[in-house]
């Protein structure tokens, strides 16, 4: 009986949300044709936190002691779902764009609608050309230097077991070589709330957890690989400690 009442939920979830998204995201592309995405930040924050609403999530932000949240900064988080851009949207309390596989800029209507947010495109593993990285590179330091902070998921795909998976030194590499500051971002509990491959939307709490903002200047590219690991500890701990609970409350 249970089950099947998480499966009616679901479908329930899933097609309420699925029709605020198609309404409510037309109209903002439309918007975003006649209008600077930086103008009209405030509807797509509240478009954001109403799908994970419809979509049944209990959602918290809690805020380190010594996240900074006035500095332009590069977040650095796990990725876990199609969920992630609501959360992330919702939990960060400055503009912020992400990195996108540059693939995605080439699908109709969407890539464009990327590219007028202003996402930056990042080269997948067949075309790691010099001209493709420096496209990257351009478009970051452009958003950065224009007081825009970037989203990246630095393990480079979602989980597929709940733990977060290794990170990859691209993205601290940059943000050495511009000087940028690092967040470590944490999103918990939404691997329970929606696993990839499986359609299911269960009952549950997605809790964000900004770190320390961590300072890079003075760092070199000889420093990415300690900084990685040290930004992946960080992010994972409180993903591993929730797992661990889990566990020890199962009969």
């Amino acid at each position: 009986m249970k089950s099947a009442y998480l499966r009616a939920r679901s479908a329930v979830l899933w097609a309420a949300s699925g029709v605020h998204f198609f309404v409510v995201c037309s109209f903002l592309v439309l918007l975003g044709m006649i209008v600077d995405p930086r103008k009209n930040d405030r509807p797509q924050r509240i478009f954001f936190r109403n799908i994970l609403r419809l979509a049944g999530v209990k959602f918290e932000v809690r805020r380190a002691p010594g996240f900074d949240a006035e500095r332009t900064s590069l977040f650095v988080c796990n990725h876990v779902n199609i969920f992630d851009p609501f959360v992330i949207y919702s939990a960060i309390p400055q503009f912020v764009r992400g990195f996108e596989l540059a693939s995605h800029f080439k699908v109709p209507a969407y890539g464009w609608m990327m590219g007028r947010f202003g996402n930056v495109p990042v080269p997948g593993e067949n075309d790691r050309s010099r001209a493709s990285l420096e496209l990257m590179t351009r478009k970051a330091k452009h958003s950065f230097d224009s007081g825009i902070s970037l989203i990246a998921f630095a393990e480079g795909s979602r989980t597929r077991t709940g733990h977060v998976g290794p990170f990859q030194k691209g993205v601290f590499r940059l943000a050495i070589s511009f000087g940028v500051p690092i967040v470590p971002m944490s999103i918990v509990g939404s691997y329970e709330f929606h696993r990839t491959g499986n359609w299911m939307l269960n009952p549950g709490k997605i809790t964000v957890i900004l770190h320390d903002t961590i300072e890079t200047k003075g760092m070199n590219k000889n420093d990415a690989d300690e900084l990685k690991e040290r930004v992946h500890a960080i992010v994972s701990a409180p993903v591993e400690e929730h797992i661990a609970k889990l566990v020890k409350s199962q009969p």
